[in-house]
């Protein structure tokens, strides 16, 4: 017999989701992945195993199962047929924000659920969706226990100095103070790391989490010491649709232009980024295919500023020991790492060619002086492990 921890992480119209199986001895391991997508209109279940081969499909026609609520009864009927003697012991949810008090995962409550929903201002376009997804499965399956893992967890410990804006200080107290994200995915490179480079098992490292959503974050010793992204997820790196840093006197402006928050959220969130400075996409491989001048420009400031932030981060640290590309972009596009690498020669780094087109887990030269790898993220494999400890203690 073995157990089965669900692994699920909810947007606003699709949930993806994993299986995953412990055997009780290492960590669990992943047998199907899948999402629902079209939640609201059409939904589309796909299932694949861990080879990625298909298992399962079903498309509801219009109006039929939009429900989060019906569509999880689906899900949880269709995974325990499944399961092979195996128990389905707890869910697990990524959640994007756990505020000031959450820095570790925590069981499920209805006190714990209202506590989250008074984040939902601080992340707006993730926590309803995140916490709509919780609702949902315990009405469909009350019995089975629910874990948050949070992806500000693991910035909770960081120096106060770096998570400390300089406003009046009743504002910090309540709440308006740099959290962090994406901790899910920097806490399993700082986990996996030591094991593909051992002897940066305590070192300074500056992980690059580019996708559809990017952030840096400064790692000295597996622990967070400082983060690109602060308040909301909008902060730092500009990515594909939202904004990055930006002079809050921008905002002032377009205020005093007559927009109003709803207007001004929709921009930042929705409208800038790659897609803003470029105008044709928030695609990278889009833009990078692209001969438009637009096009250019957008990758060229989303280069300039990864390598902007490299040289900040590692002023946090007080050094840099190595440099890590993960996520989508970070795992798969060679040349926005060719780009990054040639501006970071000044601190060393030197990207071997071939290396980089292949992907390889390291692609800096012998002879750079700072190296660089290239490491796939796992964050539901983080989410599972957290969702073990919880419920089992290991």
């Amino acid at each position: 017999m073995s157990n089965a921890i669900l692994v699920i992480n909810a947007g606003s119209s699709s949930l993806k989701f994993s299986v995953f199986r412990d055997h009780g001895d290492g960590d669990p391991v992943v047998t199907i992945n899948g999402q629902i997508s079209g939640i609201g209109t059409q939904p589309v279940f796909e299932a694949k195993d861990a080879q990625r081969r298909p298992l399962a499909g079903k498309t509801w026609g219009a109006g039929e199962a939009s429900d989060r609520t019906a569509l999880l009864s689906y899900l949880l009927d269709w995974i325990e047929e499944r399961l092979e003697g195996a128990t389905l012991i707890a869910a697990g949810h990524r959640v994007v924000h756990g505020g000031v008090r959450h820095a570790s995962p925590v069981l499920l409550t209805s006190a714990v659920l209202d506590e989250l929903d008074g984040l939902v201002p601080l992340a707006p376009l993730h926590q309803p969706h995140n916490l709509a997804a919780i609702r949902a499965l315990a009405e469909a399956h009350p019995e089975l226990p629910q874990v948050a893992c949070f992806d500000t967890a693991f910035h909770r410990n960081q120096p106060w100095q770096a998570q400390t804006f300089a406003i009046p200080r009743e504002l910090t107290e309540e709440g308006v103070r740099r959290y962090g994200f994406h901790g899910l995915s920097y806490e399993y490179i700082s986990r996996r790391l030591p094991e593909i480079a051992p002897e940066l098992g305590d070192s300074r490292v500056v992980v690059a989490h580019l996708g559809s959503g990017a952030s840096m974050c400064a790692i000295h010793g597996g622990r967070s010491v400082d983060s690109t992204m602060g308040f909301t997820a909008l902060d730092g790196l500009p990515m594909g649709t939202r904004c990055g840093t930006i002079d809050p006197g921008v905002l002032i402006y377009l205020m005093r232009k007559g927009m109003d928050a709803g207007a001004i959220e929709k921009m930042l969130y929705n409208k800038s980024g790659l897609l803003g400075v470029s105008g044709i996409s928030n695609d990278m491989r889009a833009l990078l295919e692209s001969s438009d001048p637009h096009a250019q420009e957008a990758v060229e400031l989303f280069c300039f500023r990864i390598a902007k932030e490299t040289g900040a981060l590692a002023a946090s640290m007080g050094g840099v020991d190595a440099v890590v590309f993960t996520a989508g972009i970070g795992e798969r596009s060679a040349p926005v790492r060719a780009r990054v690498g040639d501006k970071l020669a000044w601190m060393g780094v030197e990207i071997d060619a071939a290396a980089n087109e292949a992907n390889a887990a390291k692609i800096s030269t012998p002879g750079s002086r700072l190296p660089v790898y290239v490491i796939p993220t796992d964050e539901e494999r983080m989410i599972a492990l957290h969702t073990r400890k919880v419920l089992t203690g290991r």
